[in-house]
């Protein structure tokens, strides 16, 4: 076989559908987030501000979580040694779990390299400790949800996206005496809605079923805490495991699941994905378990709210121009395009132009024909720069002559 051919092929591939993924060079300087340089390819630099990050509070950029990560890498450097087994658990990661677990008034917590791994480690884990388990799952659930579901090697079903009524079925077709899980998320990132989480939790306990929610889009975003969506509506104790993640709103890195003492245990013990993997450097722990506690105070709920705000004046602005947006009141704004060569072209003439840096989502990450521009307005984001994107959008979307559309609701 040709391998460098195959190679050749598979990439271009990617090219002729549009969809081929560049990645930007960029360069953010400390406090000045959102702003941030573009190395261009041709060797210039351009000032541009970031308008498709994750670090949705720019905690990242936070003093607080600087300095704690400052603390441990001046007390103990820079790695953590190996395994949490072998020598990688240190005083940062207890206190880091202790933040967790009192995050989501659960009994403990256990930090994975990231919320991917925590996923699939812990989803792929349980039917060792359930037998017979089956796992219900929504159809757009995160890719590493269902990796972990796919090599778990126990039954699954697929439920329609938030269709409670179809989970019913479901759930009432199973043998009563089989052990069940039933997994969802609380916000879907791509189209910024909400999973039933009150509805579902009513279908677990009628079933019998244990619920495993990913809060990854959602902890210290929501909640008067930053616990998430069940924090916000009053369910966090009808949730058995939580899944989330230290690289979103709280800015650094890493993932984990909270739940009781005897699940985070078993999980810990049986998981290869945590056993056999380096645990976090003790700066990284530092700073996120600093991240959480500030979120969970007074400061922390000014920044949701301040987010909030600027995330319902850029959907405002865009809906006033007739811009397709999916609105479900979340944080997240999308704008579908809908084809992947024009997402790509409005991404790079955004970037180009008008210095505005955000990338195009494309299949599989989506599906083909919903393709999207995906901005996530933060607290430290301004109204001049909301103002900025909003013209370069108008701008462009006639040029390029793209039909404007009703909102979606």
């Amino acid at each position: 076989m040709d391998y460098n051919h195959a190679l050749d092929a598979a990439i271009q591939r990617l090219h002729d559908e549009g969809r081929y993924r560049t990645f930007i060079d960029i360069e953010r300087e400390k406090g000045a987030f959102p702003k941030a340089v573009w190395n261009r390819p041709d060797g210039d630099k351009q000032d541009i501000t970031v308008w498709c990050g994750n670090d949705y509070l720019g905690m990242g950029q936070n003093p607080v979580v600087l300095a704690a990560m400052h603390e441990a890498l001046d007390a103990v450097g820079a790695g953590s040694g190996g395994t949490r087994n072998i020598s990688g658990t240190t005083a940062y990661h207890k206190r880091l779990e202790a933040e967790l677990a009192d995050l989501h008034a659960k009994e403990a917590a256990l930090v994975f390299s990231s919320a991917y791994i925590a996923n699939d480690a812990t989803l792929s884990t349980l039917p060792k400790l359930f037998p017979g388990l089956v796992i219900f799952s929504d159809e757009l659930n995160h890719a590493s949800m269902i990796e972990g579901i796919k090599r778990n090697g126990g039954a699954k079903r697929i439920f329609r996206h938030n269709d409670v009524a179809h989970l019913r079925e479901l759930l009432a077709a199973e043998d009563p005496s089989v052990p069940k899980l039933i997994a969802f998320e609380s916000v879907y990132s791509m189209d910024g809605d909400f999973g039933p989480i009150s509805e579902i939790c009513d279908l677990a306990e009628e079933f019998g079923a244990l619920t495993y929610l990913d809060e990854v889009h959602a902890v210290g975003m929501y909640g008067p805490r930053g616990a998430g969506i069940a924090e916000k509506i009053g369910e966090m104790h009808r949730i058995d495991i939580f899944n989330g993640t230290l690289g979103k709103a709280f800015g650094v890195f890493g993932g984990y699941i909270a739940a009781s003492a005897k699940m985070v245990d078993a999980i810990r013990s049986y998981a290869p994905g945590f056993i056999f993997t380096t645990s976090l450097p003790p700066a990284i722990a530092a700073g996120a378990a600093a991240s959480i506690a500030f979120l969970k105070t007074a400061d922390g709920q000014k920044l949701r709210d301040a987010q909030q705000l600027h995330a319902k004046v850029l959907k405002m602005r865009l809906k006033a121009l007739g811009m397709p947006i999916i609105d479900h009141g979340s944080h997240i704004v999308p704008v579908v395009i809908g084809n992947p060569v024009h997402t790509k072209a409005l991404s790079d003439m955004l970037l180009a132009e008008f210095g505005v840096y955000v990338q195009p989502i494309n299949f599989p990450t989506v599906p083909r024909g919903t393709e999207r521009l995906r901005f996530t307005p933060s607290p430290v984001h301004d109204l001049k720069q909301i103002d900025h994107l909003v013209r370069a959008m108008d701008a462009l979307w006639s040029r390029c002559a793209l039909n404007r559309a009703e909102a979606s609701a």
